[in-house]
Protein backbone atom coordinates (compact mmCIF):
# COMPACT_ATOMS: atom_id res chain seq x y z
CA UNK A 1 0.00 0.00 0.00
CA UNK A 2 1.32 3.45 -0.96
CA UNK A 3 0.16 6.64 0.68
CA UNK A 4 0.44 10.23 -0.46
CA UNK A 5 1.27 12.57 2.39
CA UNK A 6 -0.41 15.96 2.43
CA UNK A 7 0.16 18.57 5.07
CA UNK A 8 -2.77 19.62 7.19
CA UNK A 9 -3.60 23.35 7.38
CA UNK A 10 -2.04 25.13 10.33
CA UNK A 11 -4.30 26.79 12.86
CA UNK A 12 -1.63 28.96 14.47
CA UNK A 13 -2.64 32.10 12.57
CA UNK A 14 -6.01 32.32 14.32
CA UNK A 15 -6.59 34.56 17.31
CA UNK A 16 -5.57 32.45 20.28
CA UNK A 17 -5.68 34.95 23.13
CA UNK A 18 -9.27 35.85 24.06
CA UNK A 19 -10.07 37.39 27.42
CA UNK A 20 -9.20 35.01 30.22
CA UNK A 21 -12.35 33.33 31.49
CA UNK A 22 -13.19 31.10 34.41
CA UNK A 23 -12.81 28.14 32.08
CA UNK A 24 -9.29 29.19 31.11
CA UNK A 25 -8.39 29.64 34.78
CA UNK A 26 -9.69 26.15 35.54
CA UNK A 27 -7.63 24.70 32.71
CA UNK A 28 -4.54 26.53 33.98
CA UNK A 29 -5.08 25.18 37.48
CA UNK A 30 -5.59 21.67 36.13
CA UNK A 31 -2.37 21.86 34.12
CA UNK A 32 -0.52 23.09 37.21
CA UNK A 33 -1.94 20.17 39.20
CA UNK A 34 -0.95 17.65 36.55
CA UNK A 35 2.57 19.09 36.39
CA UNK A 36 2.90 18.81 40.16
CA UNK A 37 1.63 15.21 40.05
CA UNK A 38 4.12 14.34 37.33
CA UNK A 39 6.96 15.92 39.30
CA UNK A 40 6.03 13.95 42.43
CA UNK A 41 5.87 10.72 40.39
CA UNK A 42 9.36 11.36 39.02
CA UNK A 43 10.62 12.07 42.54
CA UNK A 44 9.30 8.70 43.73
CA UNK A 45 10.98 6.97 40.80
CA UNK A 46 14.29 8.75 41.39
CA UNK A 47 14.25 7.66 45.03
CA UNK A 48 14.40 4.02 43.87
CA UNK A 49 17.43 4.46 41.60
CA UNK A 50 20.57 2.50 42.41
CA UNK A 51 23.95 3.65 41.18
CA UNK A 52 25.54 1.33 38.63
CA UNK A 53 29.30 1.94 38.77
CA UNK A 54 30.22 -0.16 35.76
CA UNK A 55 27.72 1.78 33.63
CA UNK A 56 29.53 4.96 34.59
CA UNK A 57 32.85 3.23 33.91
CA UNK A 58 31.69 2.05 30.48
CA UNK A 59 30.69 5.58 29.43
CA UNK A 60 33.91 7.05 30.82
CA UNK A 61 35.99 4.39 29.07
CA UNK A 62 34.35 5.30 25.78
CA UNK A 63 35.59 8.85 26.34
CA UNK A 64 32.27 10.71 26.32
CA UNK A 65 29.85 12.40 28.69
CA UNK A 66 26.35 11.12 29.30
CA UNK A 67 24.19 8.78 31.30
CA UNK A 68 22.48 5.39 31.21
CA UNK A 69 19.23 4.53 32.96
CA UNK A 70 18.00 0.95 33.21
CA UNK A 71 14.66 -0.23 34.57
CA UNK A 72 13.95 -3.80 35.69
CA UNK A 73 10.22 -4.32 35.21
CA UNK A 74 9.79 -7.32 37.53
CA UNK A 75 11.72 -5.70 40.35
CA UNK A 76 10.29 -2.24 39.67
CA UNK A 77 13.81 -0.91 40.14
CA UNK A 78 16.01 1.63 38.38
CA UNK A 79 19.76 1.54 37.87
CA UNK A 80 21.76 4.51 36.59
CA UNK A 81 25.29 5.49 35.67
CA UNK A 82 24.54 8.80 37.41
CA UNK A 83 21.36 8.79 39.51
CA UNK A 84 21.53 12.54 40.17
CA UNK A 85 21.14 13.54 36.51
CA UNK A 86 18.52 11.17 35.10
CA UNK A 87 16.07 14.08 34.80
CA UNK A 88 18.45 16.18 32.69
CA UNK A 89 16.71 16.83 29.36
CA UNK A 90 18.26 16.33 25.93
CA UNK A 91 17.00 16.73 22.39
CA UNK A 92 15.41 13.37 21.45
CA UNK A 93 16.66 13.26 17.85
CA UNK A 94 15.51 10.10 16.06
CA UNK A 95 14.32 8.37 19.22
CA UNK A 96 11.29 10.59 18.55
CA UNK A 97 10.48 8.27 15.64
CA UNK A 98 8.88 5.98 18.22
CA UNK A 99 6.37 8.68 19.13
CA UNK A 100 5.96 10.12 15.64
CA UNK A 101 5.21 6.61 14.33
CA UNK A 102 2.51 6.19 16.96
CA UNK A 103 0.98 9.55 16.08
CA UNK A 104 1.10 9.01 12.29
CA UNK A 105 -0.49 5.55 12.53
CA UNK A 106 -3.19 6.76 14.89
CA UNK A 107 -3.92 9.67 12.51
CA UNK A 108 -4.52 7.22 9.66
CA UNK A 109 -1.53 8.39 7.62
CA UNK A 110 0.02 4.92 7.90
CA UNK A 111 -1.89 1.64 7.95
CA UNK A 112 0.74 -0.85 9.08
CA UNK A 113 4.46 -1.59 9.11
CA UNK A 114 4.47 -2.29 5.38
CA UNK A 115 2.79 0.94 4.27
CA UNK A 116 5.03 2.61 1.70
CA UNK A 117 6.21 6.14 2.41
CA UNK A 118 7.04 7.91 -0.87
CA UNK A 119 10.47 9.37 -1.57
CA UNK A 120 10.34 13.09 -2.31
CA UNK A 121 12.75 12.72 -5.22
CA UNK A 122 15.55 14.72 -3.59
CA UNK A 123 18.89 12.88 -3.78
CA UNK A 124 20.71 12.98 -0.45
CA UNK A 125 23.93 11.59 0.97
CA UNK A 126 22.48 8.36 2.34
CA UNK A 127 21.73 6.45 -0.86
CA UNK A 128 19.64 3.83 0.94
CA UNK A 129 17.05 6.49 1.83
CA UNK A 130 16.70 7.81 -1.73
CA UNK A 131 13.75 5.55 -2.48
CA UNK A 132 10.21 4.75 -1.47
CA UNK A 133 10.43 2.98 1.90
CA UNK A 134 8.02 1.02 4.02
CA UNK A 135 7.42 2.38 7.49
CA UNK A 136 9.42 -0.57 8.83
CA UNK A 137 12.43 0.26 6.66
CA UNK A 138 12.18 4.02 7.19
CA UNK A 139 12.28 3.35 10.95
CA UNK A 140 15.12 0.84 10.65
CA UNK A 141 17.17 3.16 8.44
CA UNK A 142 16.15 6.16 10.54
CA UNK A 143 15.32 8.09 7.39
CA UNK A 144 14.87 11.70 8.42
CA UNK A 145 13.21 12.93 5.19
CA UNK A 146 10.52 10.23 5.23
CA UNK A 147 9.66 10.99 8.85
CA UNK A 148 9.76 14.75 8.29
CA UNK A 149 7.10 14.25 5.60
CA UNK A 150 5.01 12.21 8.04
CA UNK A 151 5.23 14.85 10.75
CA UNK A 152 4.38 17.64 8.31
CA UNK A 153 1.32 15.61 7.29
CA UNK A 154 0.26 15.28 10.93
CA UNK A 155 0.50 19.07 11.29
CA UNK A 156 1.41 21.25 14.25
CA UNK A 157 -1.97 21.40 16.03
CA UNK A 158 -2.49 17.61 15.98
CA UNK A 159 1.15 17.00 16.91
CA UNK A 160 0.92 19.35 19.87
CA UNK A 161 -2.25 17.68 21.11
CA UNK A 162 -0.74 14.21 20.77
CA UNK A 163 2.45 15.11 22.67
CA UNK A 164 0.41 16.74 25.41
CA UNK A 165 -1.93 13.76 25.68
CA UNK A 166 1.03 11.36 25.85
CA UNK A 167 3.04 13.57 28.20
CA UNK A 168 6.10 13.30 25.97
CA UNK A 169 9.12 15.21 27.29
CA UNK A 170 8.64 18.96 27.53
CA UNK A 171 6.04 18.85 24.69
CA UNK A 172 7.74 21.82 22.99
CA UNK A 173 7.42 21.77 19.19
CA UNK A 174 9.04 25.14 18.57
CA UNK A 175 11.69 25.41 15.89
CA UNK A 176 9.73 24.16 12.88
CA UNK A 177 7.23 21.36 12.34
CA UNK A 178 9.86 19.15 10.70
CA UNK A 179 12.78 20.22 12.91
CA UNK A 180 11.54 20.47 16.51
CA UNK A 181 12.90 17.05 17.52
CA UNK A 182 16.17 17.49 15.57
CA UNK A 183 17.23 21.07 16.28
CA UNK A 184 14.22 22.76 17.89
CA UNK A 185 12.73 22.99 21.34
CA UNK A 186 11.71 19.40 22.14
CA UNK A 187 13.62 17.86 25.05
CA UNK A 188 13.30 14.60 26.98
CA UNK A 189 15.23 13.11 29.89
CA UNK A 190 16.35 9.49 30.38
CA UNK A 191 13.68 8.95 33.05
CA UNK A 192 11.03 10.33 30.69
CA UNK A 193 12.27 8.05 27.90
CA UNK A 194 11.87 5.05 30.19
CA UNK A 195 8.40 6.24 31.18
CA UNK A 196 7.27 6.38 27.53
CA UNK A 197 8.80 2.99 26.77
CA UNK A 198 7.24 1.38 29.82
CA UNK A 199 3.81 2.73 28.95
CA UNK A 200 4.24 1.53 25.36
CA UNK A 201 5.18 -1.95 26.58
CA UNK A 202 2.11 -2.02 28.83
CA UNK A 203 -0.19 -0.68 26.06
CA UNK A 204 -0.82 2.31 28.33
CA UNK A 205 -0.28 5.23 25.95
CA UNK A 206 -3.22 7.16 24.46
CA UNK A 207 -3.20 5.15 21.22
CA UNK A 208 -5.05 2.08 20.01
CA UNK A 209 -3.65 -1.39 20.70
CA UNK A 210 -3.19 -1.86 16.95
CA UNK A 211 -1.13 1.32 16.71
CA UNK A 212 1.10 0.38 19.65
CA UNK A 213 1.55 -3.18 18.41
CA UNK A 214 2.65 -1.89 15.01
CA UNK A 215 5.28 0.35 16.61
CA UNK A 216 6.53 -2.52 18.76
CA UNK A 217 6.82 -4.54 15.57
CA UNK A 218 8.99 -1.98 13.77
CA UNK A 219 11.13 -1.48 16.90
CA UNK A 220 12.24 -5.13 16.89
CA UNK A 221 15.88 -5.42 15.85
CA UNK A 222 16.90 -8.80 17.29
CA UNK A 223 15.01 -11.98 18.16
CA UNK A 224 16.49 -15.22 19.49
CA UNK A 225 15.20 -18.10 21.60
CA UNK A 226 16.57 -16.24 24.66
CA UNK A 227 15.48 -12.64 24.12
CA UNK A 228 13.79 -10.02 21.94
CA UNK A 229 15.40 -6.59 21.60
CA UNK A 230 13.33 -3.56 20.55
CA UNK A 231 15.13 -0.24 20.28
CA UNK A 232 15.78 3.03 18.46
CA UNK A 233 18.87 5.15 18.03
CA UNK A 234 19.01 8.93 17.85
CA UNK A 235 21.70 11.43 16.83
CA UNK A 236 21.55 15.24 16.81
CA UNK A 237 24.24 17.83 16.20
CA UNK A 238 23.51 21.26 17.67
CA UNK A 239 25.43 24.53 17.36
CA UNK A 240 27.78 23.05 14.79
CA UNK A 241 29.53 20.41 16.87
CA UNK A 242 27.54 19.50 20.00
CA UNK A 243 26.62 15.85 19.45
CA UNK A 244 23.86 14.06 21.34
CA UNK A 245 23.50 10.33 20.78
CA UNK A 246 20.75 8.06 22.16
CA UNK A 247 19.92 4.39 22.27
CA UNK A 248 16.60 3.57 23.93
CA UNK A 249 14.45 0.46 24.07
CA UNK A 250 13.90 -2.76 25.97
CA UNK A 251 14.85 -6.41 26.13
CA UNK A 252 12.23 -9.12 26.72
CA UNK A 253 14.08 -11.99 28.37
CA UNK A 254 13.39 -14.89 30.71
CA UNK A 255 9.95 -13.72 31.77
CA UNK A 256 11.20 -10.21 32.48
CA UNK A 257 11.60 -6.91 30.63
CA UNK A 258 14.59 -4.61 31.02
CA UNK A 259 14.18 -1.09 29.63
CA UNK A 260 17.11 1.20 28.89
CA UNK A 261 17.86 4.78 27.87
CA UNK A 262 21.46 5.65 27.09
CA UNK A 263 22.49 9.17 26.10
CA UNK A 264 26.01 10.28 25.22
CA UNK A 265 27.23 13.79 24.49
CA UNK A 266 30.44 15.21 23.05
CA UNK A 267 31.73 18.25 21.23
CA UNK A 268 33.15 17.37 17.81
CA UNK A 269 33.68 13.69 18.73
CA UNK A 270 35.70 11.13 16.83
CA UNK A 271 34.22 8.35 14.69
CA UNK A 272 33.73 6.15 17.75
CA UNK A 273 30.86 8.27 19.05
CA UNK A 274 28.10 6.80 16.91
CA UNK A 275 28.75 3.11 17.71
CA UNK A 276 29.52 3.88 21.37
CA UNK A 277 25.82 4.40 22.17
CA UNK A 278 25.16 0.76 21.35
CA UNK A 279 28.41 -0.78 22.58
CA UNK A 280 28.35 0.73 26.08
CA UNK A 281 24.69 -0.24 26.50
CA UNK A 282 25.32 -3.80 25.36
CA UNK A 283 28.31 -4.06 27.70
CA UNK A 284 26.16 -3.11 30.69
CA UNK A 285 23.20 -5.30 29.66
CA UNK A 286 25.60 -8.21 29.31
CA UNK A 287 27.11 -7.44 32.72
CA UNK A 288 23.58 -7.58 34.16
CA UNK A 289 22.86 -10.87 32.40
CA UNK A 290 20.09 -9.31 30.32
CA UNK A 291 21.88 -10.03 27.04
CA UNK A 292 24.23 -12.95 26.45
CA UNK A 293 27.82 -12.10 25.63
CA UNK A 294 27.29 -13.62 22.19
CA UNK A 295 24.85 -10.77 21.44
CA UNK A 296 27.74 -8.28 21.21
CA UNK A 297 28.00 -6.57 17.80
Amino acid sequence: MKVILTAQPELCGRALFPTLTATCISIALLCSSLLATNTMAQTREIARIEELPYARAAIDAAGYQGNMLIYDLNQDKYYAADADSVTQPYIPASTFKIMSSLIAIEAGLVTDADTVLPWDGVTRGRAETNADLTLRDAFRLSSVPHYQALVRAVGAPAMQRALSDAGYGNQNISGGIDQFWLSGGLRISPVQQIDVLRRLYHQDLPFSDKTMNTVKEIMEIERTDAYVLRAKTGLAILNGDENTGWWVGWVEHGGNVTLFATVLTAAAPDSGFIPARLSVTRDVLQELGVLPVTARQ
